[in-house]
């Protein structure tokens, strides 16, 4: 039994910072939360002469083993990023017997359901509430009060980045680069912007909330995976004239015992409660059988909503300390199989450019005919190009269909003389 609550961190970057700024702000409340003042021990930093706001020389490090070796330490905060040696130093600190928070999303994506167990093989607890959808409460949520509920789906925007940039095009009617010349300029998109706009950001994070919401392990190699990179002015206007805004949504779902798991470009009814979220807010919605419908909006990212999120695993760890409560043990993650694209059931938007002559959408509508799939609507739009003189551009909306029949329709479409191009095909939602 110490006075203190031991606390050490692992990366003092821009959240790092912020959390030390705000374990010094909020000491006083912190303490009369937990029953015990937090105590910053030990940073570890790469580079021990350089001065931290907020932190002694002698509480920096550049040995993971000064760490680990800190008896008073019984708390370690995880915020370099990346996953080694994040991975690494987080299990080694489960096996030192010291409870972990992190905000790593590609940790917990790749290696979650084994460091949860080596958590519970050593009595420790390893908590990651900042991993997905920042300052946004979703994890805990899932695990304590959404638990009586099964959650059969799980739709989300949790990356402000591609938000922030859809949402622009929308709102500027401009085409993908010029945006994300802008992002880059205002600092909401990275200079390398390929984790972000390719969707693999995003698809650490379905991973991690499938684990959450379904007890199964997916791996984010398994998760169907398109960016933004190929969306333009016109897919944006065309959506709007469907009465829908394009999002790229997360989205996961258990059927007939299997999960269906996909980060996706994505034409959302205006109606919808996602559609409205914009900007680099985010928002994840559950469907459970008991609560039906719920949805988690909030800022996704910044030192800002991150701490708030790290601070909140931090403290009930810190309860826990000081109440004596052991954790609970592991619940064993599920594995089942991981639905292919090919096996998707959805309603799709088609764009395609056609030579202008009589009889192209005939034959279209015969090949999609011929692979059991129903168009719902068709819009032409004549060439304003002088490049592309002599074509018109259809988009075509159809009824659910298998992802299969609709790469068979489409590979076929594809071989037609008078089809110059096929442009984006979005799944439809709502």
């Amino acid at each position: 039994m110490t006075d203190t609550v031991g606390i050490s961190l692992l990366g003092p970057g821009n959240i790092g910072s912020a959390v030390v700024g705000a374990l010094a702000r909020g000491s006083d409340r912190y303490a009369a939360r937990v029953g015990r003042p937090l105590e910053l021990r030990r940073v570890l930093v790469r580079d021990a002469s350089k001065p931290r706001d907020g932190v002694r020389a002698d509480q920096l490090t550049t040995r993971i083993e000064d760490v680990l070796a800190d008896a008073g330490t019984q708390i370690v905060v995880e915020l370099m990023g990346g996953e080694e040696p994040a991975r690494t130093y987080i299990e080694q600190s489960l096996r030192a017997g010291k409870h972990v928070v992190t905000a790593n999303k590609e940790v917990i994506a790749k290696a979650g359901a084994a460091l949860l167990q080596i958590a519970a093989d050593h009595g420790v607890r390893l908590l990651y509430e900042a991993s997905v959808g920042g300052g946004i409460p979703v994890i805990a949520p899932l695990s304590r009060d959404l638990l009586a509920n099964e959650v059969t789906a799980v739709t989300a925007i949790i990356n402000g980045t591609t938000n922030y940039m859809l949402t622009a095009m929308t709102q500027q009617g401009a085409d993908y680069g010029a945006i994300l010349a802008e992002a880059q300029r205002l600092g909401y998109a990275e200079p390398d912007p390929t984790a972000d706009v390719e969707g693999f950001d995003a698809s650490y994070k379905i991973a991690v909330l499938c684990g959450l919401a379904f007890n199964v392990d997916v791996a984010p190699g398994e998760v169907t995976r398109q960016g933004i990179s190929g969306i333009t002015a016109r897919d944006i206007a065309y959506a709007g004239q469907l009465g829908s805004v394009i999002k790229l949504l997360a989205r996961a779902r258990l059927v007939d015992g299997e999960v269906e798991v996909s980060v996706q470009p994505t034409l959302i009814g205006r109606g919808e409660p996602l559609a409205k979220v914009d900007g680099v807010l985010n928002a994840v919605q559950l469907e459970g059988d008991l609560v039906g419908r719920v949805l988690f909006e909030g800022p996704g990212a910044g030192p800002g909503p991150t701490t708030s999120s790290v601070l909140a695993d931090v403290l009930d760890i810190a309860q826990d300390i000081v109440a004596e409560r052991a954790p609970r043990p592991a619940v064993p993650r599920r594995r089942v199989r991981v639905r292919p694209p090919e096996e998707h059931m959805a309603r799709y938007y088609l764009r395609i450019r056609v030579l202008d002559q009589p009889g192209v959408l005939a034959r279209i509508a015969k090949s999609l005919g011929d692979a059991q799939i129903s168009i719902a609507s068709v819009i032409q739009f004549d060439s304003e190009d002088q490049a592309t003189e002599g074509t018109a551009e259809l988009v075509l909306t159809v009824h659910r269909a298998s992802g299969a029949a609709l790469q068979g329709a489409l590979a076929e479409i594809r071989r037609m003389d008078s089809v110059v191009e096929v442009g984006n095909v979005l799944p439809m939602e709502g």
